[in-house]
């Protein structure tokens, strides 16, 4: 049995979440974890309780092909089409040098100078924000705008990459907030940014 999500924080500052899927290794390639219901229904909750996501063009176009079909198939399965239902109805937020137009409802486009835009964003977002974008949140990383870290750790050895924070300046180090054990043998590790001093 899993313990229930920890929901973001209400702040008048959204805090912004970097969530995604790795492999005991580090890979964060979708293709090599273990999709299965209970990591959808984890990530559809977690989706549910924030204002929105951000993600870096390539991710957002990898999800706008592979979910916005599926929001409209009343044959999805159970968990694919929750999950897809919610991400359909939030508001999507995208950061692109070269596409400017989204024929997916609820996309916004970044404008200007990305840490003054996510930072405006956030200041609208009280019950905060994810991103779903590994290169993008190492950026966002790097300006001090992740507040909290979220990872299901899959119980895989991928033996590829690519991995999270590649060439990362400096170590991170970061507060166990809580971890909880999905029954098809995943771990969400749930961690936050720690008080710069």
């Amino acid at each position: 049995m899993t313990r229930p999500l920890v929901l973001l924080e209400s702040t008048a500052m959204g805090l912004l979440t970097f969530s995604m899927n790795v492999t005991l290794d580090g890979c964060c390639d979708h293709r090599a974890g273990v999709p299965d219901d209970d990591m959808l229904d984890w990530f559809t909750r977690l989706l549910e309780a924030a204002d929105g996501i951000i993600y870096g063009r390539t991710t957002y176009e990898m999800m706008e092909e592979a979910f916005r079909p599926l929001a409209r198939d009343e044959k999805a399965p159970r968990a694919v089409g929750a999950w897809a239902r919610t991400i359909d109805a939030k508001p999507k937020f995208v950061v692109s040098s070269t596409r400017r137009e989204f024929a997916w409802n609820n996309t916004t486009r970044l404008e200007g100078d990305l840490a003054t835009a996510v930072k405006e964003l956030k200041e609208k977002a009280p019950r905060g924000l994810l991103v779903g974008s590994h290169k993008l949140a190492a950026s966002l990383d790097r300006l001090g705008l992740v507040d909290e870290y979220r990872f299901v750790i899959h119980p895989v050895l991928a033996g590829h990459g690519p991995t999270l924070f590649q060439g990362q300046p400096t170590p991170n180090v970061l507060d166990l907030v809580a971890n909880e054990r999905l029954p098809g043998g995943q771990i969400i590790t749930h961690y936050r940014r720690k008080p710069r001093e």
